[in-house]
């Protein structure tokens, strides 16, 4: 077993994709400049948020992100032992390493943390209830950004008439520039409050490994389970959708087969009619959905792809009509967190100790749900405004003969865009040539050639010196790296573990089964009932198909990712953070997926 990970100094490029770091920002790469800290420090590859290559603009979001995760952590919260997490990208890959306070400093920081995480605690649900209109209008600054093209001759009632003063080149600029603005402000909101949710978790999670130290880190999250969030709300509106199907009497038409054929038999009827309505009514917001993680402007986004959400109603149809209950198991999952939380009561002896028991699990479920709804708010349903306008200005460039397709736009680097719209301006302002439509299609050709090249190898999942115990409490339960994940990657593979593959106790339960290895979305329609799901991760717009599955098992995520959440709400057993279940698994083969206990078993070779 090695003592280290390759340095990211040594990791080879691979063939094809020489020149890659022109990809992306001077200061996102890993430079000889800083190679001393580079290279003494452990990277781990974000395969739960960013588990594929990053094309150029697209990276723009995983800056803004991890930044402004940091900057809560050291400029607005203090958080005593944490400053932050670092960022790098290598063959277009994400790399993370947590970055610890001076232990001089964490003293002094404790009490200045107490006072502002203290203030938003107390005020939690005004604070929250603030955010909510905050974000919504931010969605709604997004919306009403125009972005249109350049006019052959500026209107002479809105220009000239109004003397206004400035014109359509000026417009266009500032469109793009409050973009990007407007997108950072987002991931300033979106930190707001996940950092302060999780440090309520982990204080209560902390608190009962002090009380009931045999205590199973699942039982602590089941304690939180059973609470509504928002993040459910688009499969809930699925199913709503597919009950009024069958109550209305227009569910056949879904058997007519694609989108244009059921909306044409819809549209026949009046109670048609009414459905379609009922429809678009839920699509906005909750169908601006992502089927990925929602940082790719590749993820298809339900409200632009109906064929998405048009098939998981077709599906639930089909299950209410073989008799089956769409309804999520939230009464015994209730049932049973009440359970748990009574039985660990009674082992308290103190009325201290009960008080604060109570008081640390009310907190952490009064916060809970923002740690989830925040995904919907911003990851999917802001983003999707995002990728939308982005293509709108690639429209734009395509039009000019600067691009050769609205897509092409995410192979320039944010800070390029500038430049290519003063050239188009500059040539609308004068006109003259522009040197767009000579210059950036054969970049981009080139860039996407080497994009293509940096997905034939599968990234490192670590890079630097590991540390001697994994103890850092959101990379444990959050991106599921632990001591024994380390160790096996060291060793290249999941190890002799008794025929079973390991992972985190996720969600309880046990079941058996074929498996069903995907990795990606578009894989979805090929899982039958009945089957294990397998993969690197799944995004919460998978929910609509937890109704056929019997277990989750993924490579990536520990107790707090959004796979083990999602499937604790649903009641389905899972294992994640296994590292190697994707490699070790194929489908068909016969597995055991024990929820409770952490552990994936292969029934047959």
């Amino acid at each position: 077993m090695a003592d280290r990970f390759p340095s990211p100094f040594d990791v080879p490029v691979p063939e094809g994709a020489e020149g890659w770091q022109e990809l992306y920002g001077y200061s996102s790469i890993f430079s000889e400049d800083r190679r001393e800290y580079e290279d003494s420090m452990f990277w781990f590859q974000d395969g739960v948020h960013w588990p594929q290559v990053l094309t150029p603009w697209d990276a723009t979001l995983f800056e803004y992100a991890i930044a402004s995760l940091s900057q809560y952590n050291t400029r607005h919260l203090l958080v005593p032992p944490a400053n932050g997490i670092d960022y790098r990208i290598l063959n277009g890959y994400a790399y993370l390493t947590p970055v610890p306070a001076p232990e001089a400093e964490i003293g002094a920081r404790v009490e200045e943390f107490m006072k502002r995480a203290g203030f938003y605690f107390m005020n939690w649900d005004d604070l929250y209830g603030k955010w909510m209109v905050k974000i919504r209008d931010l969605v709604g600054e997004l919306e009403s950004l125009k972005i249109a093209a350049l006019p052959d001759v500026e209107s002479f009632e809105d220009v000239v008439e109004s003397g206004r003063g400035v014109g359509s080149g000026y417009d266009l600029i500032d469109a793009y520039s409050r973009l990007l603005s407007l997108s950072l402000k987002l991931w300033q909101y979106h930190f707001e409050f996940l950092n302060l949710g999780y440090a309520a978790y982990l204080d209560y999670f902390g608190f009962c490994k002090q009380v009931f130290p045999n205590i199973p880190d699942l039982a602590i999250a089941k304690m939180v389970a059973g609470v509504d969030v928002d993040l459910f709300r688009p499969d809930d509106e699925l199913k709503r959708l597919a009950r009024l199907a069958r109550d209305s009497g227009v569910s056949e038409a879904f058997a007519a087969g694609d989108v244009e054929a059921t909306c044409a038999v819809l549209k026949s009827t009046d109670a048609g009619n009414s459905w379609i309505a009922s429809f678009q009514e839920s699509a906005e917001p909750w169908f601006n959905f992502s089927n990925g993680s929602g940082f790719y402007h590749t993820d298809k986004i339900w409200i632009e792809n109906v064929e998405i959400p048009f098939d998981f109603i077709r599906n639930y149809i089909n299950m209410l009509n073989d008799g089956g209950d769409l309804a999520r198991p939230i009464e015994a999952v209730r049932a049973e967190r009440d359970r748990i939380v009574n039985e660990y009561m009674e082992l308290l002896t103190s009325d201290e100790d009960r008080e604060a028991f109570q008081g640390k699990l009310g907190l952490a479920r009064t916060v809970f749900p923002y740690v989830e709804n925040h995904n919907f708010y911003v990851e999917h349903w802001s983003h999707s405004v995002i990728w939308r306008k982005m293509r709108t200005l690639g429209e734009i460039f395509v039009e000019q003969g600067f691009l050769t397709e609205p897509n092409d736009i995410f192979y320039l680097k944010r800070n390029e865009i500038p430049d290519a719209l003063w050239d188009l301006y500059a040539a609308w302002a004068t006109p003259a040539p522009a040197r767009g439509p000579k210059y950036w299609p054969a970049k981009v050709a080139e860039r996407k050639r080497i994009v293509t090249a940096l997905k034939t190898v599968k990234p490192l999942p670590a890079l630097g010196v590991p540390p001697e115990v994994v103890t850092e409490p959101f990379t444990v339960m959050l991106w599921g790296i632990t001591s024994d994940s380390v160790n096996a990657w060291l060793g290249g593979g999941p190890g002799d573990s008794g025929g079973a593959i390991k992972g985190f106790a996720a969600s309880p339960g046990v079941a058996e089964g074929p498996a069903r290895v995907i990795f990606s979305a578009d894989q979805i329609n090929e899982i039958q009932d009945g089957e294990i799901l397998v993969a690197p991760l799944t995004a919460p717009s998978w929910a609509p198909i937890f109704g056929k599955i019997g277990a989750t098992v993924t490579d990536t995520g520990g107790m707090m990712s959004h796979a083990a959440i999602v499937c604790r709400e649903y009641g389905l057993p899972a294992v994640t953070g296994t590292g190697f279940a994707t490699s070790s698994i194929r489908t068909g083969q016969r597995i055991r997926v024990d929820g409770s206990n952490g552990t994936v078993t292969l029934l047959d070779d």
